[in-house]
């Protein structure tokens, strides 16, 4: 099953149950929001979930597209994207926890013909300010899904202040042989969905009060659940990675994390390039920035003849349509190459300066904040070139 038939399915399922779809926002959060990107699809929705009336209902079902900054490190392993689409379903007050869990596993179980017996759950068990999530626990129980209780695992957050509750986890075993061990214990169990009970607003003290209304949020990973259904071992192996997996490796010849680490870097560049982000030395620009770069060092490494000017016509297109913005795919690349050679001018001067005398020995944190602040150059590009990984 493509993705594209993963979204209308999940959709239509939803619509079903009177659900209404609300427009997937931009990876740009609302204005005097704190945070550079949108991280999840509750976020544009945070006003409502704390009670304030949404226009389309108390019911809703959206696709939005989201960023990671938290998970670039992990970006190459077999489930971590920087951007990523995320499924969501939300309660605005409205059905209770065991209900959205139900239509969650016949979902899978039934429109999307995952076998029931591939499943898990994880549900919060309680501490000293609030008690076990005991009709999330029965529900799986009646379901025949095995259960894991856990304390951390399963309570949802929006940071140390604000909205938060506890939380239902499904779990998808990807594993060759038969499924084993629990979610906590066996990484080959897949969390696919979280169901968020989002009932409670934790104060400055530590304390908790309830919110106006009692939500649910949740949410699934369409790229991660996209290659579980295919029989993919990761996510870069689901077919919107199709048209990389062809065209990247012949062009250039890179190790299977390299070539991940590729593939999400540029295609999360196009995406927040496409919703209007340039590079910067602060802020969201930073973050494009960083993207670029980082796809660059690993080009560079072998062959520094190598450059985005060789990109195949057909990714940045194809990325702009897939996340459906209306870009000239022209500017996005010409922005790309912009950036490679900004980079490539940097490098060259940052060469220049570290033969100075002054940076030939242990380098002290004066040193660090003096090639940044004066020649652009941050710590870690000032370490790469220091270590003669950069040749040219």
């Amino acid at each position: 099953m493509n993705t594209e038939k993963v979204v209308r399915t999940f959709v239509e399922y939803f619509e079903e149950r009177d659900h209404h779809r609300i427009t997937g926002s931009t990876l740009l959060p609302p204005p005097g929001d704190s945070v550079l990107f949108t991280t999840s699809g509750m976020h544009p929705l945070t006003p409502y979930l704390e009670g304030r009336p949404h226009p389309l209902g108390r019911r809703l079902v959206n696709v939005q597209r989201c960023l990671r900054t938290t998970d670039l490190e992990e970006v190459g392993d077999a489930t971590h994207l920087t951007v990523f689409e995320m499924l969501g379903t939300w309660s605005l007050g409205d059905y209770e926890g065991s209900l959205s869990l139900d239509w969650g596993y016949r979902l899978l179980t039934d429109g999307l013909g995952v076998d029931p017996g591939l499943l898990h759950a994880t549900v919060y068990g309680g501490n000293d300010q609030t008690g076990p999530d005991t009709a999330s626990l029965q529900l799986w129980q009646d379901r025949g899904v095995p259960v894991e209780l856990t304390v951390e695992d399963n309570w949802w957050s929006n940071g140390p202040v604000g909205p938060c509750g506890p939380d239902s986890e499904i779990f998808l075993w990807s594993g060759d042989t038969p499924p084993q061990s629990t979610p906590t214990r066996d990484d080959r169990w897949v969390e696919v969905w979280n169901h968020v009970m989002m009932r409670h607003r934790r104060l400055e003290d530590g304390s908790l009060i309830p919110l106006p209304q009692r939500n649910i949020d949740t949410g699934l990973g369409l790229e991660r659940l996209a290659s579980l259904l295919q029989g993919k071992s990761s996510v870069f192996e689901c077919d919107v990675f199709d048209p990389w997996r062809r065209l990247v490796p012949a062009l250039w010849p890179l190790d299977e994390p390299s070539l991940r680490l590729v593939y999400d870097h540029l295609r999360s560049a196009i995406v927040v390039l496409g919703d209007g982000v340039r590079p910067a030395n602060t802020g969201r620009g930073y973050v494009l920035r960083r993207l670029v770069r980082r796809v660059l060092t690993v080009l560079w490494r072998d062959d520094p003849s190598r450059g985005l000017g060789d990109l195949p016509d057909e990714l940045v297109p194809h990325t702009l349509d897939h996340f459906r913005q209306e870009v000239d795919p022209s500017d996005v690349h010409r922005l790309l190459l912009d950036e490679e050679c900004r980079f490539s001018r940097l490098l060259e001067r940052g060469r220049q300066v570290l033969t100075q005398s002054r940076f030939q020995g242990p380098l002290r944190d004066e040193d660090f904040h003096y090639l940044h602040d004066t020649h652009g150059l941050p710590r870690d590009l000032v370490m790469s070139l220091r270590q003669d990984r950069w040749r040219g």
